[in-house]
Order: C-alpha cells, then structure tokens, then sequence
C-alpha cells in the first residue's frame, strides 16, 4: 500500500494529514487498545500502527521538502528583485547617457540618473528584506512544528522505556 502524505498532503478520501495528526492517531490507537490485566501493556492493532509508522516516514521528509521550497522560492524572489533592479539601472544609465548628449540638459540628466539608481537600490533592497522576512517567518513556523514533533516522539520514546523498563524489572503480567 502506497501513501502521499505531506503539509498539506491527502491520504484516503482527501482527508488531510500531518505529523501532529499522525502522532495522535498513535496515541488514540494506544489509549483505544485493549490493556493486559495487571500490567502496563496495551495491545494494539499492528497493521494499523505500522501504517501509521509508514505514514509518518513519508510525511517528515515531505515536510524537509517543504522548507526547501520555501528557501528556494525566497532565492527565486530575490534573483527576480536582482533582475528587476538590473533592469531599472539599465533604463536610467540609457536614459542618462541620452541627457547627457545633450549639453543643456547634462546636470539635470545626472540627477534624474542619481535618483533612479538611488530609488532602484531601495526598492531592490525593500524586496529582498520582504523575501528574508517571509522565509524566516515560514521556517520559524516549520521549526516550531518540527520541535513539536520532537517532544512528542521523545515522550512516546520515554513512555515505551519506563514500559520496558518495568517488563524487565520483574512486573511481568501473572500467567
């Protein structure tokens, strides 16, 4: 059985899943499992927990891969500022150096020039700011759900040692 699970993938139907969804489908397949008499295990369905598992190995790096858009995309904003800038520097050089071909007009044709590569420079700065502050709220928003994904994986982790740990103490069920 295949999956395409991602940020905003689609599983089964158009229902959409993420990791923090498919971490409380664990945690509600634990809770819903049925608990062995005098003991801290809980059985579960495997196949579904496995499923779920292969879910969440496809669903992490499609979320790697969304941070990556996102960092290629910024480049691809500031490349297009960069070439709109180039290209606004390009009309006031021409348009300069037309002015200055005529002498009347030479100081006025150096000022007008000054300014548009002046105006061009902020505006290519103000886009590449915008493009820095987008990616950075976009991965920040990525990082906070990843370190989620952590704690949540570290907890389960550190619940199924204190289980093991007490299987081996000697709490074995009675027989």
């Amino acid at each position: 059985m295949s999956f395409w699970v991602g940020i905003s993938g689609r599983v089964r139907g158009g229902e959409t899943i993420d990791v923090l969804q498919l971490i409380d489908r664990l945690e509600q397949l634990v809770s819903s499992g049925t608990r062995l008499p005098l003991s801290s295990r809980t059985i579960v369905d495997e196949q579904e927990f496995l499923d779920i598992i292969d879910q969440l190995r496809v669903t992490v790096p499609e979320e790697i891969k969304q941070a990556r858009k996102v960092s290629q995309e910024k480049d691809r904003v500031i490349l297009q500022a960069e070439s709109e800038a180039d290209k606004i520097i390009n009309a006031a050089r021409e348009r300069a150096t037309m002015m200055l071909q005529e002498n009347e007009l030479v100081r006025q044709a150096q000022e007008d020039a000054r300014q548009m590569l002046e105006a061009a420079h902020e505006q290519a700065e103000e886009v590449r700011q915008g493009a820095d502050l987008y990616a950075q709220e976009v991965l920040g928003s990525l990082e906070n759900e990843l370190t989620k994904l952590l704690a949540t994986v570290r907890k389960g982790r550190a619940t199924l040692d204190r289980s093991a740990h007490r299987s081996v103490d000697g709490n074995h069920p009675a027989e």
